[in-house]
């Protein structure tokens, strides 16, 4: 498992990653809306977990950790309906969802820990 300092570059790295899709995305309208969507989510992830490493409990440290979950669970939504769409390809968002998803797999993990039961 990753410490909390490689974790938190990881995100950032993330995020700066969801800000270059953005960027890239076609001009149309249902582009510019679910870029929107997963641009929030998406730069969310690293903001939240941030947060959750300054937590002041451990009920605290769940809580927060509990949002970085969701909101890295979010992004795979957005970037599968990106790529299901037909707005995005595979071979410029793939690596990109695959991060996403090992995000999320690493924050249920995570969180099960916490909260000390078994994923």
């Amino acid at each position: 498992m990753e410490n909390g300092r490689d974790l938190k570059a990881r995100t950032k790295k993330f995020a700066l990653r969801i800000l270059r899709l953005y960027r890239a995305l076609p001009a149309k309208e249902e582009a510019r809306i679910l870029g929107r969507q997963v641009l929030r989510s998406g730069t969310s992830v690293g903001a939240n977990y941030r947060a959750a490493c300054r937590a002041r409990s451990r009920a605290e440290f769940i809580a927060k950790l509990g949002i970085v979950l969701e909101e890295a669970d979010e992004t795979v939504f957005w970037l599968e309906l990106l790529l299901e769409g037909g707005i995005v390809n595979h071979e410029k968002l793939g690596a990109l969802l695959q991060e996403a998803q090992e995000l999320t797999s690493i924050f249920v993990t995570s969180l099960c820990t916490a909260k000390g039961i078994a994923s």
